[in-house]
């Protein structure tokens, strides 16, 4: 289990990093971070992390402006010698708020609701990519409409799906782009997802469209397509990059 400590006083990070390993659960500490800004960039360049142990006061700000800044899904633990957040941090990713100094029994009682939380998680993706795995058929083409003629196209022969002003188009080539009937996430589910990957809310790509694969801002990605869209680059999410790059590895 990989762990982010997110704490300003060296001391009590310490402290929280010897309690973690003397848990015995083969907890792995990946980063140590004092502010609010450090954070920001640190969640911004680094694959997400399993579980992250949050103080709430930090030397440039309290916490939550972390959150103002990125979209965080990793569950988070809270540690504070402060119980006036208590509220907010349940309206965040909080699994448990824990008061300093830190009680072992505490500690553990909060890793082992944690993991009972992700343990059901997992098993619920898992059970969904098994049902996948047995249920109809993916999509291998669509229908479209070209004025008063209809042609079907190979989803193979497919570069990318984009959302341009509420309307979904799929593109095979330079002025061949043909709008479907079909929402962006319905076809996210009709298609393979070895071959297709929605890389932000208006575009789900094809991999054998993908030419280059550029470090953009903010530690998203930009990705080079044989023949790029007019409406501009083509940018993988910061929230999606770490599951883009798995895409790609596998």
């Amino acid at each position: 289990m990989k762990v982010l400590i997110i704490e300003d006083e060296g001391p009590a990070a310490s402290r929280l990093e010897r309690l973690l390993k003397e848990t015995g659960q083969g907890v792995e500490v990946v980063g140590r971070l004092g502010s609010v800004e450090e954070s920001v960039n640190w969640l911004s360049r680094n694959p997400v992390p399993d579980l992250i142990f949050m103080d709430v006061q930090l030397e440039d700000g309290i916490c939550f402006e972390i959150f103002e800044n990125l979209e965080i899904r990793t569950p988070v633990i809270f540690t504070t010698a402060y119980d006036e957040y208590a509220l907010r941090a349940f309206k965040v990713n909080s699994v448990d708020y824990l008061l300093k100094p830190l009680d072992r029994e505490e500690l553990d009682a909060a890793l082992e609701k944690f993991r009972n939380l992700h343990g059901r998680e997992r098993e619920a993706a898992g059970m969904k990519m098994l049902a996948g795995s047995f249920g109809p058929a993916k999509k291998e083409r669509f229908l479209i409409r070209i004025g008063e003629h209809y042609r079907s196209v190979r989803v193979d022969d497919i570069m990318y799906f984009y959302v341009l002003e509420r309307c979904v188009f799929l593109y095979v080539g330079p002025g061949k782009n043909y709008p479907l009937d079909y929402s962006l996430d319905r076809i996210e589910e009709l298609v393979d997802r070895k071959i297709f990957f929605r890389v932000n809310r208006n575009f789900l790509v094809n991999i054998h469209a993908i030419r280059d694969i550029i470090a953009y801002s903010s530690g998203r990605l930009k990705l080079v397509v044989e023949h790029p869209p007019d409406e501009g680059d083509i940018l993988v999410s910061r929230e999606r990059v770490g599951d883009f790059k798995r895409w790609m590895d596998r």
